[in-house]
């Protein structure tokens, strides 16, 4: 095949593990995979598009002498990997050597699928090589993942990539043998990629055709990518889940300009306002509570508004509630009673309701003792029965709500107190 019609981030792939210009912490000296290159064992290559997976499975095969099998999980079924396998085991039983059987987004292959990797590889007829850009933790079965290493990728660094384009540019064999971009171009192109080095090259490769014997300008290259650049986000992925922990821990934090700025990065990648609404509510709850009980009606009314008026103009709502969320005083005590009661009723059996809080409805139930004894709240002092017990006698004095000193919450903590103190100077054993 002609050269000029690979595409250029096919043609660049480093030859050798040498060529490589990330993933220092990888196949840096000492580094884990640097130590492999005599023979690689079964891993998975965990990293954003882009990050050279593909490239480092294959070389690591390359460098050891290895055959290399590679199957798209996007395209193949358990048929495929049956085939894949019995032509390792044939190389094997021929004395031909070992297999790398590299599988690209290995978290497509459902349980079965990935069920049938097992006895290849605890029995060492394929070296597996999986290539994910979601979280094995998540995506991959536990019996599958306990027999393979996990090495994180990382986005390739604006330094190395614009090496690998300047690298690009000048190679007369397999690159556009032209001037590197201006520096503005330059950057703009590592803008746009950010951190992906295929995505980089493609862009390069675009805008080289497009100007022909001209420069390569920041206005071609914005006419180009209309898009003005991408940022990594999956919806329902490592990057999802990463960036909603990252917005709701800012809004914990009070630190408002990074959770504002989390909540744009979600809507710039296409999240679900109404998932951010739903989430607020949550975060009103947990981390606010009493503390200042009008982060949970502005969250409420904030995913009305989203639904009300949908995007644009209900996100601006969001920003809102997520600055205000943001500043106002902090509690997780709440939270915190939730989770105690809901375990002291979950270890605690059914304990029965005290004769004098049940319900007397009928003359059966009052001639069986139901009520006898109650005392109407609205009928003491202060409208509080001192010394009454409300729990069942074998948990009586428990306490799982403590109001913390911050914002309405402390004055809440002090109208306890006082309550406290009522109760046990009437010699409550709630007290």
């Amino acid at each position: 095949m002609n050269p000029g019609q690979t595409p250029l981030a096919e043609r660049m792939r480093p030859a050798t593990l040498a060529e490589v210009r990330a993933q220092e912490h990888l196949l840096g000296e000492g580094a884990p995979l640097h130590r492999l290159q005599a023979r690689p064992h079964s891993m998975v290559l965990w990293g954003p598009p882009g990050s050279g997976k593909t490239t480092l499975a294959r070389l690591l095969a390359d460098q050891a002498g290895i055959a290399f099998i590679a199957i798209p999980a996007v395209l193949c079924g358990v048929s495929d990997i049956r085939q894949a396998l019995q032509q390792a085991t044939a190389r094997r039983q021929g004395r031909q050597g070992d297999t790398v059987l590299f599988v690209d987004e290995i978290h497509r292959f459902n349980k079965s699928q990935q069920d049938a990797f097992l006895h290849a590889v605890e029995e060492g007829t394929v070296i597996l090589i999986g290539a994910t850009t979601e979280n094995p933790s998540f995506e991959l079965n536990g019996a599958l993942l306990s027999r393979l290493r996990v090495y994180v990728l990382r986005a390739v660094a604006p330094e190395p990539l614009r090496q690998i384009l300047q690298q690009a540019c000048l190679d007369k064999t397999r690159g556009l043998n032209r001037p590197p971009p201006a520096d503005a171009a330059m950057e703009c192109i590592l803008q746009a990629a950010d951190g992906d080095a295929r995505r980089a090259l493609n862009l390069l490769e675009q805008a080289a055709g497009e100007a022909g014997e001209a420069d390569i300008t920041v206005a071609l290259l914005q006419r180009l990518w209309a898009g003005g650049g991408y940022r990594g986000f999956d919806k329902r992925g490592e990057h999802f889940y990463d960036q909603i922990s990252a917005l709701h821990k800012s809004i914990r934090g009070s630190a408002p300009d990074a959770a504002l700025y989390w909540c744009m990065r979600m809507l710039d990648g296409g999240c679900d306002p109404l998932y951010l609404a739903r989430r607020l509510v949550r975060v009103a709850t947990e981390d606010i509570g009493n503390a200042d009980p009008r982060a949970l009606r502005i969250s409420l009314d904030v995913w009305d508004m989203q639904e009300r008026l949908g995007s644009p103009e209900g996100e601006l709502g969001l920003a809102q509630a997520v600055l205000y969320l943001a500043v106002a005083p902090k509690s997780n005590a709440v939270y915190q009673a939730f989770k105690q009661a809901k375990e002291e009723v979950s270890s605690g059996g059914t304990l029965p309701v005290p004769l004098h809080l049940r319900n007397a409805p009928t003359r059966l139930a009052r001639q069986l003792g139901h009520g006898k004894g109650y005392r109407y709240a609205h009928d003491e002092p202060g409208a509080v029965a001192a010394g009454e017990c409300y729990f069942p006698p074998e948990l009586a004095g428990r306490r799982y709500y403590h109001p913390v000193r911050r914002g309405l919450e402390l004055r809440i903590r002090e109208r306890m107190e006082e309550l406290m103190k009522i109760n046990a100077d009437s010699g409550s054993a709630d007290a």
